[in-house]
Protein backbone atom coordinates (compact mmCIF):
# COMPACT_ATOMS: atom_id res chain seq x y z
CA UNK A 1 0.00 0.00 0.00
CA UNK A 2 1.55 3.25 -0.82
CA UNK A 3 2.41 5.45 1.64
CA UNK A 4 0.61 8.70 2.61
CA UNK A 5 2.59 11.47 3.31
CA UNK A 6 -0.19 13.67 4.63
CA UNK A 7 -1.28 11.02 7.11
CA UNK A 8 2.64 10.63 8.14
CA UNK A 9 2.55 14.30 8.72
CA UNK A 10 -0.17 14.28 10.59
CA UNK A 11 1.47 11.44 13.18
CA UNK A 12 4.50 13.47 13.15
CA UNK A 13 2.56 16.72 13.95
CA UNK A 14 0.81 14.92 16.80
CA UNK A 15 3.88 13.67 18.59
CA UNK A 16 5.45 17.19 18.31
CA UNK A 17 2.20 18.41 20.15
CA UNK A 18 2.70 16.03 23.09
CA UNK A 19 6.44 17.65 23.51
CA UNK A 20 6.71 20.84 25.95
CA UNK A 21 10.69 22.60 25.74
CA UNK A 22 12.03 25.03 27.99
CA UNK A 23 10.34 28.04 27.03
CA UNK A 24 6.98 28.62 24.72
CA UNK A 25 9.25 29.98 22.12
CA UNK A 26 11.97 26.63 22.03
CA UNK A 27 8.45 24.59 21.94
CA UNK A 28 6.24 26.72 19.49
CA UNK A 29 9.13 26.41 17.19
CA UNK A 30 9.66 22.60 17.51
CA UNK A 31 5.88 22.05 17.01
CA UNK A 32 5.88 23.96 13.70
CA UNK A 33 9.18 22.43 12.52
CA UNK A 34 9.62 18.85 13.43
CA UNK A 35 7.16 17.51 10.19
CA UNK A 36 8.77 20.01 7.66
CA UNK A 37 11.24 17.50 5.77
CA UNK A 38 8.00 15.49 5.25
CA UNK A 39 5.40 18.03 4.80
CA UNK A 40 7.30 20.47 2.55
CA UNK A 41 10.41 18.97 0.97
CA UNK A 42 9.89 15.40 0.02
CA UNK A 43 8.01 14.11 -2.74
CA UNK A 44 7.40 9.99 -3.40
CA UNK A 45 8.19 8.74 -6.70
CA UNK A 46 6.65 6.25 -8.73
CA UNK A 47 9.95 3.96 -7.91
CA UNK A 48 9.36 3.55 -4.63
CA UNK A 49 11.70 5.86 -3.61
CA UNK A 50 11.55 9.57 -2.17
CA UNK A 51 12.73 12.98 -3.36
CA UNK A 52 13.94 15.60 -0.47
CA UNK A 53 14.92 19.11 -2.06
CA UNK A 54 16.85 21.31 0.24
CA UNK A 55 14.40 23.82 0.45
CA UNK A 56 13.71 26.79 -1.70
CA UNK A 57 15.94 25.52 -4.39
CA UNK A 58 14.16 22.74 -6.04
CA UNK A 59 16.93 19.89 -5.83
CA UNK A 60 18.14 17.66 -3.61
CA UNK A 61 21.59 18.01 -2.16
CA UNK A 62 23.06 14.21 -0.93
CA UNK A 63 24.19 15.64 2.18
CA UNK A 64 21.32 18.00 3.21
CA UNK A 65 19.08 14.96 2.37
CA UNK A 66 20.30 13.10 4.81
CA UNK A 67 20.70 15.64 7.07
CA UNK A 68 16.95 16.34 6.86
CA UNK A 69 15.41 13.33 7.80
CA UNK A 70 18.19 11.98 10.48
CA UNK A 71 15.69 13.41 13.31
CA UNK A 72 12.82 10.78 11.61
CA UNK A 73 15.00 8.01 12.48
CA UNK A 74 14.72 8.68 16.49
CA UNK A 75 10.87 8.66 15.71
CA UNK A 76 10.46 5.01 14.19
CA UNK A 77 9.56 3.30 17.14
CA UNK A 78 6.73 5.80 18.00
CA UNK A 79 6.24 5.99 13.55
CA UNK A 80 7.01 3.20 12.29
CA UNK A 81 5.55 3.99 8.89
CA UNK A 82 9.06 6.21 8.44
CA UNK A 83 10.95 3.20 7.84
CA UNK A 84 9.63 3.41 4.77
CA UNK A 85 10.65 7.22 3.73
CA UNK A 86 14.13 7.07 5.53
CA UNK A 87 15.00 3.52 3.64
CA UNK A 88 13.25 5.44 0.20
CA UNK A 89 15.28 8.49 0.91
CA UNK A 90 18.51 6.11 1.31
CA UNK A 91 17.26 4.39 -2.21
CA UNK A 92 17.49 7.43 -4.28
CA UNK A 93 20.60 8.63 -3.06
CA UNK A 94 22.02 5.76 -3.86
CA UNK A 95 20.70 5.82 -7.32
CA UNK A 96 21.79 9.16 -7.65
CA UNK A 97 25.11 8.16 -6.83
CA UNK A 98 25.44 5.27 -9.54
CA UNK A 99 24.00 7.90 -12.27
CA UNK A 100 27.00 10.67 -11.21
CA UNK A 101 29.15 9.52 -7.92
CA UNK A 102 31.15 13.01 -8.55
CA UNK A 103 27.71 14.96 -8.49
CA UNK A 104 26.71 17.04 -4.99
CA UNK A 105 22.98 17.89 -6.24
CA UNK A 106 20.55 16.17 -8.30
CA UNK A 107 17.00 17.45 -10.03
CA UNK A 108 13.67 15.09 -9.22
CA UNK A 109 13.08 14.34 -12.72
CA UNK A 110 15.85 15.04 -16.04
CA UNK A 111 14.72 18.18 -16.05
CA UNK A 112 17.99 19.45 -17.51
CA UNK A 113 18.02 22.50 -14.72
CA UNK A 114 21.45 23.61 -13.21
CA UNK A 115 22.65 26.09 -10.77
CA UNK A 116 25.01 27.45 -13.55
CA UNK A 117 26.45 26.79 -16.78
CA UNK A 118 29.39 24.50 -15.58
CA UNK A 119 32.64 23.04 -17.17
CA UNK A 120 33.55 19.68 -16.28
CA UNK A 121 35.44 16.51 -17.73
CA UNK A 122 32.29 15.13 -18.68
CA UNK A 123 28.89 16.61 -20.13
CA UNK A 124 26.51 17.30 -17.03
CA UNK A 125 23.66 15.15 -17.01
CA UNK A 126 19.97 16.68 -17.48
CA UNK A 127 19.41 14.99 -13.90
CA UNK A 128 22.50 16.93 -12.31
CA UNK A 129 22.15 20.27 -10.99
CA UNK A 130 25.42 20.62 -9.81
CA UNK A 131 28.96 18.61 -10.37
CA UNK A 132 30.47 19.96 -6.73
CA UNK A 133 32.88 16.71 -5.89
CA UNK A 134 32.08 16.66 -2.29
CA UNK A 135 33.55 13.79 -0.51
CA UNK A 136 30.69 14.31 2.39
CA UNK A 137 28.15 13.90 -0.55
CA UNK A 138 29.58 10.04 -0.56
CA UNK A 139 29.10 9.74 2.98
CA UNK A 140 25.91 10.78 3.87
CA UNK A 141 23.88 7.78 2.27
CA UNK A 142 26.78 5.64 4.49
CA UNK A 143 25.51 7.62 7.62
CA UNK A 144 22.09 7.41 6.67
CA UNK A 145 22.58 3.58 6.55
CA UNK A 146 24.62 3.30 9.39
CA UNK A 147 21.65 5.24 11.68
CA UNK A 148 19.08 3.13 10.16
CA UNK A 149 20.90 0.08 11.53
CA UNK A 150 21.40 1.86 14.86
CA UNK A 151 18.21 2.61 15.44
CA UNK A 152 16.14 -0.66 14.03
CA UNK A 153 19.33 -3.49 14.00
CA UNK A 154 17.85 -4.59 10.80
CA UNK A 155 20.12 -4.89 7.80
CA UNK A 156 17.70 -6.16 4.81
CA UNK A 157 18.40 -2.50 3.06
CA UNK A 158 21.81 -3.76 2.46
CA UNK A 159 20.94 -5.34 -0.42
CA UNK A 160 22.75 -6.12 -3.95
CA UNK A 161 22.26 -2.43 -4.80
CA UNK A 162 23.92 -0.60 -1.59
CA UNK A 163 27.15 -2.91 -1.84
CA UNK A 164 27.52 -2.17 -5.58
CA UNK A 165 27.14 1.57 -4.97
CA UNK A 166 29.53 1.37 -2.34
CA UNK A 167 32.07 -0.36 -4.90
CA UNK A 168 31.68 2.58 -6.91
CA UNK A 169 32.05 4.87 -4.31
CA UNK A 170 35.63 3.24 -3.35
CA UNK A 171 36.48 3.37 -7.16
CA UNK A 172 35.95 7.52 -6.94
CA UNK A 173 37.55 7.35 -3.42
CA UNK A 174 40.94 5.52 -4.80
CA UNK A 175 40.77 7.53 -7.58
CA UNK A 176 41.09 11.03 -5.83
CA UNK A 177 43.88 9.69 -3.59
CA UNK A 178 45.57 10.43 -6.69
CA UNK A 179 43.98 13.72 -7.84
CA UNK A 180 46.69 14.41 -10.01
CA UNK A 181 45.72 11.30 -12.17
CA UNK A 182 41.64 12.03 -12.41
CA UNK A 183 40.04 13.60 -15.13
CA UNK A 184 37.94 15.58 -12.78
CA UNK A 185 37.89 19.24 -13.20
CA UNK A 186 35.47 22.04 -12.41
CA UNK A 187 34.89 25.50 -13.78
CA UNK A 188 32.13 28.28 -13.40
CA UNK A 189 32.38 31.59 -14.79
CA UNK A 190 31.11 34.84 -13.64
CA UNK A 191 31.19 33.57 -10.16
CA UNK A 192 32.90 34.34 -6.67
CA UNK A 193 36.04 33.10 -6.75
CA UNK A 194 35.61 30.50 -4.41
CA UNK A 195 32.64 28.85 -6.47
CA UNK A 196 34.79 27.67 -8.65
CA UNK A 197 38.24 25.39 -8.65
CA UNK A 198 41.88 27.21 -9.57
CA UNK A 199 44.66 25.54 -11.30
CA UNK A 200 41.79 25.55 -14.96
CA UNK A 201 39.50 23.09 -12.58
CA UNK A 202 41.71 21.25 -11.17
CA UNK A 203 42.51 23.24 -7.48
CA UNK A 204 45.51 23.98 -5.85
CA UNK A 205 48.37 21.47 -6.24
CA UNK A 206 48.68 19.20 -4.13
CA UNK A 207 50.96 16.41 -2.34
CA UNK A 208 50.10 12.68 -1.68
CA UNK A 209 49.31 12.03 1.87
CA UNK A 210 46.82 8.68 1.92
CA UNK A 211 43.82 11.06 2.41
CA UNK A 212 41.30 11.68 -0.22
CA UNK A 213 41.41 15.44 -2.27
CA UNK A 214 37.94 17.38 -2.01
CA UNK A 215 37.23 19.47 -4.39
CA UNK A 216 34.62 21.39 -2.28
CA UNK A 217 33.63 21.85 1.36
CA UNK A 218 30.32 21.16 2.70
CA UNK A 219 29.63 24.63 2.17
CA UNK A 220 29.66 23.96 -1.51
CA UNK A 221 32.77 26.74 -1.50
CA UNK A 222 35.83 25.46 -2.73
CA UNK A 223 38.62 24.17 -0.84
CA UNK A 224 41.54 26.28 -0.47
CA UNK A 225 44.16 23.16 0.49
CA UNK A 226 42.62 19.83 -1.43
CA UNK A 227 42.25 17.52 2.07
CA UNK A 228 39.62 18.41 3.71
CA UNK A 229 40.02 17.17 6.86
CA UNK A 230 36.95 16.68 8.40
CA UNK A 231 35.38 14.71 5.49
CA UNK A 232 38.73 12.40 5.22
CA UNK A 233 37.82 11.84 9.32
CA UNK A 234 33.95 11.33 7.97
CA UNK A 235 34.83 8.74 5.48
CA UNK A 236 36.96 6.85 8.31
CA UNK A 237 34.07 6.71 10.54
CA UNK A 238 31.50 5.55 8.31
CA UNK A 239 33.77 3.04 6.50
CA UNK A 240 35.16 1.50 9.66
CA UNK A 241 31.37 1.63 11.18
CA UNK A 242 30.23 -0.26 7.88
CA UNK A 243 32.95 -2.43 7.01
CA UNK A 244 31.68 -5.51 9.49
CA UNK A 245 28.26 -5.52 7.65
CA UNK A 246 30.20 -5.81 4.03
CA UNK A 247 29.73 -9.77 3.08
CA UNK A 248 31.53 -12.55 3.36
CA UNK A 249 31.64 -12.96 -0.29
CA UNK A 250 32.72 -9.45 -1.06
CA UNK A 251 36.03 -9.76 0.60
CA UNK A 252 38.02 -7.87 -1.80
CA UNK A 253 35.57 -4.65 -1.19
CA UNK A 254 35.97 -5.10 2.44
CA UNK A 255 40.14 -5.06 1.60
CA UNK A 256 39.25 -2.23 -0.22
CA UNK A 257 37.75 -0.53 2.72
CA UNK A 258 40.16 -0.71 5.05
CA UNK A 259 43.20 -0.19 2.89
CA UNK A 260 41.76 2.97 2.44
CA UNK A 261 40.52 3.62 6.31
CA UNK A 262 44.09 3.40 6.69
CA UNK A 263 45.87 5.14 4.31
CA UNK A 264 43.37 8.43 5.29
CA UNK A 265 44.13 7.81 9.06
CA UNK A 266 48.04 7.67 8.28
CA UNK A 267 47.70 10.53 6.59
CA UNK A 268 45.61 12.58 9.08
CA UNK A 269 48.36 11.90 11.77
CA UNK A 270 51.40 13.22 9.52
CA UNK A 271 49.86 16.15 7.70
CA UNK A 272 46.18 16.96 9.60
CA UNK A 273 47.55 17.59 13.61
CA UNK A 274 49.26 20.48 14.12
CA UNK A 275 49.54 23.39 16.67
CA UNK A 276 47.04 25.17 17.15
CA UNK A 277 47.62 29.11 18.07
CA UNK A 278 46.43 27.76 21.30
CA UNK A 279 49.70 26.11 21.80
CA UNK A 280 47.44 22.37 21.76
CA UNK A 281 47.57 19.93 19.45
CA UNK A 282 44.94 19.88 17.41
CA UNK A 283 42.70 19.52 14.00
CA UNK A 284 43.62 21.85 10.59
CA UNK A 285 40.66 22.31 8.55
CA UNK A 286 42.33 21.53 5.34
CA UNK A 287 46.06 20.62 4.48
CA UNK A 288 47.90 19.98 0.54
CA UNK A 289 50.68 18.01 2.10
CA UNK A 290 52.91 20.30 0.58
CA UNK A 291 53.35 22.09 3.87
CA UNK A 292 50.20 24.34 4.21
CA UNK A 293 47.21 24.61 6.74
CA UNK A 294 44.62 25.97 6.96
CA UNK A 295 42.88 26.08 10.84
CA UNK A 296 39.42 27.17 10.79
CA UNK A 297 36.12 25.85 11.31
CA UNK A 298 32.71 26.31 9.05
CA UNK A 299 29.37 25.98 10.04
CA UNK A 300 28.40 23.16 7.16
CA UNK A 301 28.76 19.54 8.51
CA UNK A 302 30.91 17.54 8.16
CA UNK A 303 33.25 20.43 10.67
CA UNK A 304 35.61 19.97 13.05
CA UNK A 305 33.15 21.42 15.81
CA UNK A 306 30.76 18.10 14.50
CA UNK A 307 33.47 15.38 14.89
CA UNK A 308 31.52 13.61 17.74
CA UNK A 309 28.15 13.65 15.83
CA UNK A 310 29.62 12.33 12.54
CA UNK A 311 30.75 9.09 14.81
CA UNK A 312 34.83 9.83 14.37
CA UNK A 313 35.38 10.13 17.95
CA UNK A 314 34.31 10.92 21.56
CA UNK A 315 33.27 14.47 23.26
CA UNK A 316 35.60 13.79 25.51
CA UNK A 317 38.29 13.44 23.36
CA UNK A 318 41.43 15.32 24.27
CA UNK A 319 42.27 16.46 20.18
CA UNK A 320 38.77 17.14 19.85
CA UNK A 321 38.28 18.95 23.07
CA UNK A 322 41.54 21.26 21.82
CA UNK A 323 40.26 21.71 18.38
CA UNK A 324 36.78 22.86 19.82
CA UNK A 325 38.56 25.23 22.29
CA UNK A 326 40.14 26.93 18.86
CA UNK A 327 37.19 27.04 16.74
CA UNK A 328 34.94 28.38 19.08
CA UNK A 329 36.99 31.31 19.81
CA UNK A 330 38.06 34.36 18.11
CA UNK A 331 41.28 32.68 16.59
CA UNK A 332 38.67 30.65 13.97
CA UNK A 333 38.33 33.33 11.39
CA UNK A 334 34.72 32.03 10.74
CA UNK A 335 33.83 32.67 14.71
CA UNK A 336 31.49 35.97 14.82
CA UNK A 337 30.36 37.62 18.17
CA UNK A 338 27.80 40.62 17.97
CA UNK A 339 25.27 41.97 19.94
CA UNK A 340 22.86 39.17 20.02
CA UNK A 341 24.19 36.20 18.85
CA UNK A 342 27.72 34.35 18.79
CA UNK A 343 28.77 31.34 17.16
CA UNK A 344 30.16 29.85 13.91
CA UNK A 345 29.48 30.82 9.75
CA UNK A 346 31.08 30.37 6.45
CA UNK A 347 32.42 32.08 3.81
CA UNK A 348 29.39 31.08 2.05
CA UNK A 349 27.46 33.76 3.45
CA UNK A 350 28.20 37.21 4.63
CA UNK A 351 30.73 38.22 7.06
CA UNK A 352 29.53 38.29 10.96
CA UNK A 353 26.82 36.08 10.54
CA UNK A 354 26.02 32.70 12.56
CA UNK A 355 24.68 29.48 11.56
CA UNK A 356 21.72 27.99 13.17
CA UNK A 357 23.53 24.46 12.28
CA UNK A 358 26.73 25.55 13.84
CA UNK A 359 24.24 26.39 17.04
CA UNK A 360 22.49 23.29 17.08
CA UNK A 361 25.96 21.22 16.60
CA UNK A 362 27.57 23.09 19.85
CA UNK A 363 24.55 21.24 21.75
CA UNK A 364 24.75 17.97 19.70
CA UNK A 365 28.17 17.78 20.99
CA UNK A 366 28.21 18.98 24.19
CA UNK A 367 27.21 16.62 27.80
CA UNK A 368 26.14 19.78 29.19
CA UNK A 369 21.86 19.64 29.70
CA UNK A 370 22.50 23.56 30.31
CA UNK A 371 24.40 23.85 27.32
CA UNK A 372 21.78 22.11 25.21
CA UNK A 373 18.99 23.84 26.43
CA UNK A 374 20.94 27.36 26.30
CA UNK A 375 21.86 26.70 22.46
CA UNK A 376 18.32 25.68 21.40
CA UNK A 377 17.06 28.57 23.04
CA UNK A 378 19.15 30.97 21.44
CA UNK A 379 18.39 29.30 17.64
CA UNK A 380 14.74 30.09 18.81
CA UNK A 381 15.56 33.49 18.89
CA UNK A 382 16.93 33.84 15.64
CA UNK A 383 13.34 33.19 13.61
CA UNK A 384 12.26 36.73 13.35
CA UNK A 385 8.77 35.48 13.86
CA UNK A 386 8.78 33.15 10.79
CA UNK A 387 8.72 29.91 11.90
CA UNK A 388 11.72 28.96 10.76
CA UNK A 389 15.58 28.97 11.41
CA UNK A 390 17.31 30.27 8.67
CA UNK A 391 20.73 29.74 6.98
CA UNK A 392 22.63 32.00 8.30
CA UNK A 393 21.52 35.15 10.89
CA UNK A 394 23.54 38.50 11.49
CA UNK A 395 25.45 38.90 14.99
CA UNK A 396 23.75 41.85 15.48
CA UNK A 397 20.67 41.78 13.73
CA UNK A 398 18.02 38.72 13.67
CA UNK A 399 15.88 40.41 11.43
CA UNK A 400 18.35 39.93 8.82
CA UNK A 401 19.44 36.48 7.37
CA UNK A 402 19.74 34.24 4.59
CA UNK A 403 17.32 32.28 2.83
CA UNK A 404 13.54 32.17 3.96
CA UNK A 405 13.32 28.35 3.77
CA UNK A 406 16.06 26.00 4.91
CA UNK A 407 15.13 22.39 5.88
CA UNK A 408 18.61 21.13 6.85
CA UNK A 409 19.03 24.42 9.26
CA UNK A 410 14.89 23.28 10.49
CA UNK A 411 15.64 19.44 11.49
CA UNK A 412 18.90 20.15 12.99
CA UNK A 413 17.24 22.08 14.88
CA UNK A 414 14.70 19.40 15.58
CA UNK A 415 17.72 16.82 15.98
CA UNK A 416 18.70 18.97 19.30
CA UNK A 417 15.24 19.08 20.62
CA UNK A 418 15.26 15.66 20.43
CA UNK A 419 18.14 15.37 22.23
CA UNK A 420 17.03 17.50 25.28
CA UNK A 421 14.19 16.09 25.08
CA UNK A 422 15.82 12.12 25.65
CA UNK A 423 14.19 10.86 22.44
Amino acid sequence: MKLDLNDLTVKIDAFAAKQTLSTDETTTLFRHLLSDAVAKATNAEADGTFFVKTGDIPAMWLRDATFQVLPYVKLMSVIPELKTVLVGVLRRELRYIQHDPYANAFNQTASGAHWSDDESDQPISDLVWERKFEIDSLCAPLFLALKLIEQTDQVDFLDAEFWQTLALIMTVLETEQHHEQSTYYFKRVDCPANDTLTNDGKGTPVGYTGMVWDGFRPSDNACEYGYHVPSNLFLIAVLTRLSPFIPNELGDLKDRVTTLVAAIQQGITRYALVTLPTGQVGYAYEVDGLGHQKLMDDANVPSLLALPFIGYTTIEDVIYQNTREFILSAQNPYYYRGKVLAGIGSNHTPEAYVWPISLAMEGLTSTDQTVKVAQLEKIATTDNQTGQCHESVSVDDVSQYTRDWFSWANMTYCELALDVLGV
